[in-house]
């Protein structure tokens, strides 16, 4: 899927978010994202991988709206890159944008459970 692979070659070169990534296994990465896009796309491959809020919960102390904005800002010009049409690319980027809050673990049940001393906003 080469708008996978352009989109991670783009985060990781990204100062402002590669840091996330310091320490992981880029290959395995790459392949759960691969995995998740294509579900995402309503392709053939299943995603297997952790829940997404899940995954991020980790960094809910860390993780803001400007990490998630250069998120969807490479995974636009990924997608461009590889001749996405401008539909379709605007579907995905609704899904996406449709994840912030669960990525951002901005779910009140998963700021409990994964950030117990985080400072929470009031609905």
């Amino acid at each position: 899927m080469a708008a996978s692979d352009s989109f991670f070659r783009r985060i990781v070169a990204d100062n402002s978010i590669n840091h996330f990534f310091a320490g992981t296994d880029l290959a395995h990465l790459l392949a759960h994202y691969k995995m998740f896009i294509s579900a995402l796309l309503g392709g053939p491959e299943p995603y297997t991988g952790q829940d997404i809020g899940a995954a991020h919960a980790h960094l809910c102390l860390q993780l803001n709206d400007s990490h998630f904005d250069a998120f969807l800002k490479h995974f636009r010009a990924a997608l461009q890159e590889v001749g996405v049409r401008d539909d379709p690319a605007e579907r995905v980027m609704r899904v996406l944008e449709g994840k912030r809050n669960v990525v951002l673990n901005r779910d009140r049940a998963i700021m409990q459970s994964s950030c117990p001393n985080a400072i929470r906003r009031s609905p």
